[in-house]
């Protein structure tokens, strides 16, 4: 079976054991209101019931039973599944695991990010020019200009050279991450998946841009969380939140520098381990977790 993304340029050759048909739940900020969204995908797994490959995306299923049938693969149905058994199957990634999205990347190349900055360190100059020198009669001025270039020049262009804030947002929320991090109240990378301290005592879960947040009380409490479970399998790595009695709570898989996890369960008071997990010990502890982050 070969799977093929033309936008990205990139193919994946495997041989699933069977095919995981998906569908599951999340929330999403959309104008700042909470919002169910769902994701459906497909997924190629291993004879352990491991992610070998990750298609989120729509998949009739007709057509899924039908490419399943002619190749001998069996098909499991999660269309109805609970949304938190789905995303801990999701999670359970096999050695070698991909995702294909099949959609173009929403960064910014290079050579935009310097044009961007550039035009935006212009647009800075501009402003302290005539600020110091014309007043607020240039100010009327160029807000006429603004409505006629509105109707020539595309938005997002004319937005970054009239807001130079961007310049110093996206360093100063970066170095902002970076100490809190340095001090214990922020694990994981500033566009998440990340771990913060509240100020109400609560552990936040964040998983990335638009998504709604989740709070966690703290605590020796079998339904609070009181520790953090660092583990390596193989290429894997992943991070477990466990309860005050050990019960796995939630599992992020990915990267977690040790030194960091260890400082922040350090300054929010929980217990903190790092395993090298077999492959059976690997297969048990993400079968048994509450919930997940595909």
């Amino acid at each position: 079976m070969v799977a093929v993304d033309p936008i990205a340029g990139r193919s994946v050759r495997l041989a699933p054991a069977a095919l995981y048909h998906y569908r599951y739940r999340r929330m999403v900020l959309v104008s700042r209101e909470k919002k169910a969204q769902f994701v459906n995908g497909l997924a190629g797994l291993d004879s352990d019931g491991l992610v070998l490959l990750d298609l989120p995306g729509e998949w009739p299923a007709d057509d899924v039973a039908a490419f399943a049938a002619g190749r001998g693969i069996p098909v499991e149905d999660a269309l109805l599944t609970p949304s938190k058994r789905v995303r801990t199957a999701l999670a359970r990634r096999a050695p070698g695991w991909e995702r294909l999205v099949g959609q173009p990347s929403s960064r910014m190349s290079r050579w935009k990010k310097a044009v961007a900055l550039g035009v935006g360190a212009a647009g800075l100059l501009a402003m302290a020019y005539i600020a110091t020198t014309v007043g607020m009669f240039a100010w009327r001025g160029l807000s006429t200009m603004g409505r006629v270039l509105l109707d020539l020049v595309e938005v997002k262009w004319l937005a970054v050279f009239f807001s130079p804030l961007v310049i110093f947002l996206s360093p100063a929320y970066r170095a902002l991450h970076a100490r809190r991090s340095r001090r214990g109240t922020t694990l994981g990378p500033p566009g998440g998946p990340c771990l913060m301290l509240r100020r109400n005592e609560r552990l936040r879960v964040w998983l990335g841009p638009r998504m709604v947040p989740e709070d966690l009380a703290m605590g020796p409490n079998p339904d609070c969380v009181g520790g953090l479970l660092l583990y390596r399998h193989e290429r894997l790595s992943g991070l477990f939140i466990t309860s005050g009695d050990g019960r796995l709570m939630r599992h992020l898989p990915g990267p977690w520098p040790p030194e960091d996890a260890h400082r922040f369960a350090v300054r929010l008071g929980l217990s903190f381990e790092i395993r090298a997990l077999g492959r059976e010990e690997y297969l048990g502890l993400t079968s048994k977790v509450s919930d997940a982050a595909p």
